[in-house]
């Protein structure tokens, strides 16, 4: 019996949700898209659902290939109901970034570190894998269920995001997916996807990090400025994590209800994930990939007080990289 097949088992409804992450990426709705048509193959209709908005332009074209609906929860035709069936997919309930709804969470398809505060009909959670595209293809491939060009195309632009082209977090699955799906998907889409990220309002935040990036022994700090898209604080610090000098490089980004933080991590040792949900403990929530996590510390004080509280991040970053550091 495969992953599919026991997925199908926990199905009772002919029509279901799947949810992505708050602000999906590529990844997410890649995922979520390869799914619906696994569902559809088996007889169950679904809709793709999730809390935000689509930040980055490549998201958004991508979502425009798809030619499929992504519905955001708060603006849905028809509310999810208590009695609605819920799959979870590149996601976890209980993870700072994904709401709740009322459905009924029976199953869940994620390649970050397991959260067990919350059981599952069945999971397919394996964080050593890349991207959540990966498990979904590998779906395909197990069941003998025929891909077709669209589907394949998304898949494989999914895994070469969360994977930066194979060069993060990869494992074996990943690259035998990449290499299963490449005579099927359209490379030359691909190629435009990937070079077509970046709106021209976008370099104004490259420019504000650039400027007020702090940089101490092997680790850099960068701000954002406020209300910048989570999407574009991660490739702010993607791109700072490119300076010779920085292993460990987090940007930062205010807005109404809080900091959040996108960081990434070059050295094995430097347990990025690790990291940021010990430093934010009692603060805020933290966790992700031991190369790439987010945290985000809820706060509503003045400026004063706002200045205050990032200093104090910083430097229970920096305590806490230290420790790791001492047992590299």
């Amino acid at each position: 019996m495969t992953n599919l097949d026991r997925i199908m088992q926990q199905i009772r409804r002919e029509h279901i949700y799947i949810q992505t992450h708050n602000f999906p990426d590529p990844d997410a709705i890649a995922s979520a898209y390869g799914l619906k048509q696994l569902l559809k193959h088996r007889g169950v209709e679904a809709d793709i659902c999730y809390k935000g908005k689509i930040e980055r332009y490549n998201t958004d074209k991508l979502r425009e290939l798809l030619e499929t609906e992504l519905f955001e929860i708060e603006h849905m035709p028809v509310p999810i109901g208590e009695e609605d069936e819920v799959i979870l997919v590149d996601s976890q309930r209980g993870n700072s970034n994904i709401v709740d709804v009322p459905g009924k969470a029976i199953v869940c398809i994620d390649h970050h570190p397991f959260n067990c505060r919350f059981e599952y009909c069945f999971s397919d959670i394996r964080s050593k894998v890349g991207a959540c595209a990966s498990i979904i293809a590998s779906y395909f491939f197990e069941n003998q269920i025929p891909m077709n060009e669209k589907t394949a195309t998304a898949l494989a632009f999914g895994i070469r995001m969360d994977t930066m082209n194979l060069s993060r977090g990869v494992s074996k699955l990943d690259v035998e997916m990449i290499y299963q799906m490449y005579d099927l998907c359209d490379e030359d889409t691909i190629h435009i996807l990937q070079n077509n990220n970046l709106y021209f309002e976008d370099l104004a935040v490259y420019s504000q990090a650039i400027s007020s990036i702090e940089v101490y022994g092997n680790v850099s700090f960068a701000d954002a400025g406020r209300d910048c898209p989570g999407g574009l604080v991660g490739s702010v610090s993607d791109f700072m994590l490119a300076i010779v000098m920085v292993d460990f490089s987090v940007v930062y980004s205010r807005d109404s209800e809080g900091i959040k933080l996108s960081v990434r991590s070059k050295k094995k040792f430097l347990d990025a994930g690790e990291i940021m949900k010990n430093s934010l403990e009692g603060l805020g929530s933290g966790g992700g990939h031991m190369e790439m996590a987010g945290g985000f510390v809820p706060f509503t004080g003045n400026e004063g007080e706002e200045l205050l509280l990032i200093a104090d991040i910083k430097e229970r970053i920096c305590t806490e990289i230290g420790k790791y550091t001492d047992k590299a």
